[in-house]
């Protein structure tokens, strides 16, 4: 059981940091925790896994904040409408099968990755396009949207975000990896309250876990800020490319 614990703790350290960056850090504990523990219902691993990150999804927000100039006007009227969102696309899983999601999701990531790439300075620079009521609306769409899919579906939530933020609102990667953090905290909140209310959570490992996660998160961010915006941009092609590879996989091979 130790040892169960400080290979789950480890997945929650490197989640933490992937997912500080930009977002992803699924990829990594989700397998770990039912890898580990394969007999678990699958909804208490995903509560557990809600309980463990999110608190890595709050300091990742918390250190942006503190060293960069989050772009709030954007990230609070997203992260409200996420929050909201998340409860219906939760609702939703319970009553319409995610199949569809999970055959289309490979194809949008493949096309997520050749613009990026096609656009060698995607995301180098930081010019907000919207302002106003028009950036509150632009805003309170991606974090519906997103808030939805999170809750119905949810791979890749982090890294959509991220996408997002930049190529609609003229963000660089490193501020959308900061407006990221806040909308993913409140899609994260959504989910975790709902899955604690259902009794779905290992709160002893998620509190382990979650600690290992924080201290992955910070790493994270101190990477992000020393290296800038061309490793994030790096570190988020990479994670797009494993998530098409795993979702390839889930949706067709499985």
């Amino acid at each position: 059981m130790d040892q169960l614990i400080v290979a789950l703790g480890i997945a929650a350290f490197f989640a933490g940091m992937i997912d500080a960056v930009v977002g992803g850090g699924g990829l990594i504990q989700i397998p770990a925790l039912f890898s580990a523990m394969p007999n678990m219902a699958p909804a208490t691993l995903l509560g557990t896994n809600k309980f463990a990150s999110v608190w890595g999804t709050v300091a990742a927000a918390h250190g942006y904040a503190r060293k960069i100039r989050v772009q709030w006007s954007t990230a609070l009227p997203a992260a409200i409408a996420a929050f909201a969102l998340s409860f219906v696309g939760a609702y939703t899983v319970t009553h319409v099968s995610p199949d569809f999601f999970r055959k289309l999701l490979p194809v949008v990531l493949v096309a997520v990755a050749i613009y990026t790439l096609s656009k060698k300075d995607f995301g180098s620079v930081h010019a907000p396009v919207h302002a106003g009521r028009t950036e509150k609306i632009a805003a309170i769409l991606v974090g519906s949207c997103i808030g939805f899919y999170d809750g119905f579906f949810g791979p890749g939530t982090g890294s959509f975000l991220v996408f997002l933020f930049v190529r609609f609102f003229g963000f660089d990667f490193l501020s959308s990896s900061a407006v990221a953090k806040v909308v993913n905290v409140a899609c994260n909140v959504a989910a975790l309250l709902w899955f604690g209310y259902s009794g779905h959570v290992l709160w002893q490992l998620g509190a382990v876990m979650a600690v290992c996660n924080v201290c992955g998160s910070l790493i994270g961010i101190r990477l992000a800020m020393r290296y800038g915006t061309g490793f994030v941009r790096v570190l988020f092609l990479i994670v797009v490319g494993s998530l098409i590879v795993k979702t390839t996989y889930d949706a067709f091979l499985r």
